[in-house]
C-alpha cells in the first residue's frame, strides 16, 4: 500500500513481527522510513569506534531497502555479503540486542520489502 507496510492479510507472521521490529526496537525506520525506505540523509556510523588506527567511513548516504533482496552485497562497500550480516552488522554497531529469533524475524521482512 501507499503507506509501505505490509498486507496482513498477506503477509506471514514472521514477516509482520519483522515489521515491528523494524519500526521499533532494531530502529531501522530512523534512516530507512516507509514508504521509500530512504530518508536521503547522510548518516555516521561511528565506526572508528570499532577500528584500531583506522579512520572510519565517516557519513555515508542513506539508500532504499525497497527490493534489498535483490541487490547484495550491501551497505556503500559491500562488506555485507548477506541481509543475516547486515542485520548482525548493526546489532553490533547500533548495540540492539537483537536475538537470534528477532534477527531472522527482520530479515523475513527486509525480503518482503
Amino acid at each position: 500500500p501507499i503507506t509501505g507496510t505490509l498486507d496482513p492479510t498477506k503477509a506471514s507472521e514472521i514477516e509482520l513481527r519483522g515489521e515491528k521490529l523494524f519500526f521499533g526496537k532494531a530502529q531501522c525506520a530512523s534512516c530507512h522510513p516507509a514508504p521509500f525506505y530512504l530518508d536521503h540523509q547522510m548518516h555516521d556510523l561511528r565506526l572508528d569506534r570499532f577500528l584500531k588506527d583506522e579512520p572510519g567511513d565517516g557519513a555515508i548516504k542513506t539508500f532504499t531497502l525497497r527490493g534489498i533482496k535483490e541487490s547484495p552485497p550491501y551497505l556503500h562497500d559491500g562488506r555485507c555479503l548477506t541481509l543475516e550480516d547486515t542485520v548482525e552488522f548493526f546489532n553490533i554497531v547500533l548495540e540492539l540486542k537483537l536475538n537470534a529469533g528477532e534477527k531472522k524475524d527482520l530479515v523475513a521482512f527486509m525480503r518482503a520489502l
